[in-house]
């Protein structure tokens, strides 16, 4: 590199007039994610010397300009840390290029970062968190001489001063403080009323509700809600048949806490402020189970601009409640750590947690089961009609797992007539490929094998388990349509590689005859999900992996432009001919950032057309969804889609044709003009007739 003193200068320059970053005297510092906003020599700068590096993470940089060097820095825990420990730093000079690491993983009294929130965009979706943090510090005059407090052992030093912790990124007043220190008349300890957070509820919880459309519960289910509030729960499942019981601190203390198969602890361990508490009621339900533990907890970020006090790792709402609201990945880290487990997230805050590593792994592999019907009879075959009632388990066992099953598989009163028949499972289905077509069985085949990749292949990021630690009946899928767990595996794997090309993803989505292109993305309807290619239902899992699949999710986005899957919730989609968007949860599958958006009370909701691209043609609705599609396009409503976006518009669209529903049908108003009326069927004739010789009419006024 040239280090001219016109080089030194404009480096200076470039230093000094960045619009991001953290300036210090002779240095800026700069997180990894805004390098593409730095002027163009520093970035230039730091590529020319990233090849000097050997393998090393790294998440700030460092552009020293009175040194004339970079500094590849990383802060351990630098998104969930308010104040991030410098771990390691490696140095590299301009001019002689050489390296200097400094390690402070053993260090007693190591660098810390402060003012985060300086180092990133203020787009970044921390920033603002950062920042609030950042403004509250300087009010309690905790940034006062900055030199003085950028090491561990000396910021501690001045929080312990100040009484004061930081939880999640909000101050708090310190636990150990005393009732008599001065310091309590400024941040002072509230009263908590726990059971005020306890809901009166006519409908079972979503957690609840979830678990049983999930069929966790079989015959003779017990079940047992640690912490049942008003008891609703318990209520609404013994009345479907399963043995209930619950137990409340406050509601129903004088209950006894009894073990069962599924335990419910739904939304408890948000409202519990004391964090040794908080460990003992999991562990407690945990000792409960004897087969699922149903955790939920909230998950959302609370509105800033309610009442709300600080306290402890949570806040105190104006109810005077408590409630610590957890990330995701926050909330199934810490069941993972406190029970020794791997939850499985099936919804934004709410996870299962299976006694038996075999049955976790079985409801893993059954949450990417493809929906397939049997083969019809297209042949008349009077051997199988004498039969059919003796082939029906075989068709039905091939349809479920996509192979013939061993004789262990079978019942009793199924195998031992198929045997005494035909003498073996495989002679009986020869004679069912005589009367089905044998493409429509290796079809299924293959929807079973694809099943299957997009299960190992996101077991990838939970550790995967080895052949033995599957379900008997997952195992011999595996060896049935793969050969071995190798092959499975390696074909899962290059799966995974390929969703790493955005390019692959824009072509499946192009080629996809499910779901509709649309603004860089491809909707799809949650019904159709598991019609979609292989490769894109690893792209959706990719998000739901991590979050679970929102109950609420009416059309998934699968977008096309940058790795991002969002999911849309659109209440009555089957009854309402333009459903209104209610909720958008918007998922950054590179930093798992997830951004919430509520239309609920937006008086423009934006509306949802043309509702049979979305769904597979064996939708219940699809043909009514299609004939609307068809008269719209016709009557020109959706001529223009910009113009057509929210109610507002849509209203205004339809006011200008003359229209409105009766049903999944268009129909005239009743108080249309008679002119314009005329001029509107009469452009429904062209567009109906199409012929390329005439112009459409024109309404003269």
């Amino acid at each position: 590199m040239d280090l001219s003193s016109d080089f030194r200068q404009k480096f200076l320059e470039a230093c000094q007039s960045s619009q991001i970053g953290k300036k210090l005297p002779g240095s800026l510092y700069v997180h990894i994610s805004s390098l593409h906003e730095l002027p163009e020599l520093l970035q230039i700068s730091l590529e020319e010397n990233r090849p000097k590096l050997k393998s090393f993470y790294f998440n700030v940089i460092k552009f020293n300009y009175t040194k004339e060097s970079i500094s590849y820095l990383h802060y351990r825990d630098f998104k969930s840390c308010p104040h991030p420990i410098l771990e390691t730093s490696i140095s590299v000079k301009f001019f002689s290029q050489e390296q200097k690491l400094i390690d402070y993983k053993n260090s007693k009294n190591p660098p810390i970062l402060h003012r985060k929130e300086t180092l990133l965009s203020p787009q970044h979706p921390l920033y603002k968190k950062f920042s609030n943090l950042s403004w509250q510090e300087e009010q309690e005059g905790l940034l006062e001489k900055a030199h003085t407090i950028g090491t561990r052992q000396r910021w501690i030093q001045r929080l312990a001063a100040r009484r004061i912790e930081i939880h999640d990124h909000v101050l708090a007043c310190s636990l150990k403080l005393s009732p008599t220190d001065s310091r309590a008349n400024i941040i002072s300890e509230p009263k908590i009323e726990r059971h005020k957070a306890a809901i009166v509820r006519q409908d079972l919880s979503k957690p609840v509700r979830i678990a049983l459309e999930a069929q966790l519960f079989q015959a003779n289910t017990t079940f047992f809600d640690y912490g049942c509030g008003h008891g609703r729960d318990v209520q609404l499942i013994a009345k479907q048949g399963y043995p209930s019981s619950g137990w409340d601190p406050h509601y129903q203390p004088q209950a006894p806490k009894t073990a069962a198969d599924i335990v419910n602890l739904g939304y408890i361990l948000n409202v519990i402020e004391d964090t040794a508490e908080r460990r003992r009621t999991l562990l407690q339900a945990w000792d409960l189970t004897q087969q699922v533990l149903i955790v939920a907890a909230q998950v959302m970020i609370p509105d800033t601009n309610q009442d709300w006090v600080a306290y402890g790792d949570g806040i105190v709402t104006s109810r005077k409640t408590f409630q610590k609201y957890y990330e995701q990945d926050e909330l199934k880290h810490y069941i993972d750590q406190v029970l020794g487990v791997d939850a499985i997230p099936v919804a934004p805050g709410i996870f299962f947690v299976f006694r038996d590593a075999v049955q976790a792994q079985a409801f893993r592999a059954s949450r990417f089961r493809s929906r397939a019907t049997a083969p019809r009879i297209r042949l008349s075959v009077r051997r199988f009609e004498d039969y059919q009632a003796q082939l029906q388990p075989l068709m039905a066992f091939f349809t479920q797992r996509g192979r013939l099953p061993t004789p262990l598989e079978l019942e009793a009163d199924s195998l031992e007539p198929l045997l005494k028949t035909f003498g073996s499972i495989k002679r009986a289905f020869r004679l069912v490929l005589q009367a089905t077509d044998p493409q429509e069985w290796e079809a299924i085949a293959d929807k079973r094998r694809n099943d299957l990749l997009v299960f190992i292949a996101l077991s990838h990021f939970h550790r995967r388990p080895k052949l033995s630690q599957l379900p008997a009946e997952v195992q011999q899928d595996i060896r049935s349509l793969f050969g071995s767990y190798q092959q499975a595996c390696t074909a899962a794997d290059l799966m995974l590689m390929a969703l790493g090309r955005l390019e692959t993803i824009q072509q499946c989505c192009a080629q996809s005859p499910i779901g509709h292109s649309h603004h860089q993305a491809l909707w799809v309807h949650h019904s159709a999900l598991d019609q979609l290619d292989p490769l894109l239902r690893l792209y959706e899992g990719c998000a739901s992996r991590t979050l679970g699949r929102p109950s609420e999710a009416t059309v998934i986005q699968l977008s096309t432009r940058t790795p991002r899957i969002t999911y849309l919730h659109y209440p009555n989609f089957d009854r309402d001919p333009h459903p209104p968007l209610k909720m958008a949860m918007q998922i950054d599958l590179q930093n798992l950032q997830v951004r919430y958006q509520d239309y609920d009370l937006d008086p423009r909701p934006p509306l949802l057309h043309a509702k049979d691209r979305l769904v597979a043609p064996d939708y219940p609705q699809f043909q009514k969804f299609a004939r609307l599609t068809r008269q719209e396009e016709q009557w020109g409503l959706l001529d223009d889609p910009t113009e057509i976006r929210d109610r507002r518009q849509w209203e205004q669209c339809l006011a200008d044709h003359c229209a409105t529903f009766r049903g999944h049908r268009l129909v005239r108003r009743p108080d249309a003009d008679p002119i314009k009326l005329k001029f509107l069927k009469a452009q429904v004739r062209w567009r109906q007739t199409g012929s390329p010789n005439h112009s459409p009419p024109h309404h003269s006024q």
